[in-house]
């Protein structure tokens, strides 16, 4: 998610408060705090601290995403921070979005998804942010015994690709009812009907998540290591990148 999209970012509420700025004594970070409250961006701020780059500030938001501000608050900069080491160039931008990315995508609940476990010893897992309307998520649901057979576990999210009160959410929330996720989730993909009473669930909130860590199509898939493959992929391919970011 870039800069237009992360300013503005719907449905997401600010996480500091006016009155949670006043409690920081860092005149930076109030600076900063102040800058984007007036700027009613509702971008939703996890922590402020010095940058590697002397004179800049890291802005981590909720879900991952990062910008960077001047001491003053007065300049925003969203994009990649790079630092050459050994005549060689690293993202620090990105290792840092993939670090709470992950965080955040690997302590959602187990039961609050509908998991395909491996066959055998399980190398890596990936979370995928699916719905069921989704052509492309049939296809990559196909191969998800591929996946298993090769040691990956398939974690499925909810993510109506559509909005909140989509045919999608509809049918996602009659998955998450059901007292067999999986097979109903299958039923689903197969274009069968399934029918499941209405209970408390998590989509709605595993939507929001997704937005906030710059979700915007399905099927998204959320590696071990917090990057994010958007679109479908062979199965041979998704293996080899998440054997890779579980090392």
């Amino acid at each position: 998610m870039r800069v237009t999209q992360i300013f503005a970012a719907a449905a997401l509420a600010l996480v500091s408060t006016f009155a949670a700025a006043a409690a920081v004594t860092d005149p930076a970070e109030q600076a900063i705090r102040k800058t984007l409250e007036s700027l009613e961006s509702q971008v939703p701020v996890e922590s402020i601290a010095s940058s590697p780059l002397n004179g800049l500030y890291e802005v981590k938001l909720k879900g991952g995403r990062v910008l960077y501000a001047s001491a003053d608050g007065q300049f925003l900069v969203q994009g990649y921070l790079f630092q050459v080491q050994d005549g060689k160039p690293v993202n620090l931008t990105e290792k840092a979005e993939r670090a709470a990315i992950a965080k955040t995508v690997n302590a959602i609940p187990a039961g609050e998804m509908v998991v395909y476990p491996a066959k055998g010893e399980t190398k890596s897992h990936i979370t995928v942010f699916t719905d069921t309307t989704c052509p492309y998520c049939h296809k990559m649901h196909a191969e998800v015994p591929e996946l298993n057979k090769r040691g990956i576990e398939v974690r499925y999210v909810a993510f109506p690709r559509q909005g909140l009160g989509s045919p999608g959410d509809e049918q996602l929330q009659a998955v998450w009812c059901s007292s067999d996720r999986k097979a109903a989730l299958d039923k689903m993909i197969d274009g069968k009907e399934i029918k499941a009473a209405k209970c408390a669930n998590p989509v709605s909130k595993q939507f929001q998540l997704g937005q906030s860590i710059g979700v915007n199509g399905t099927p998204a898939i959320v590696l071990e290591d917090g990057q994010v493959i958007p679109g479908y992929q062979p199965a041979p391919q998704v293996a080899k990148l998440a054997l890779a970011g579980s090392k």
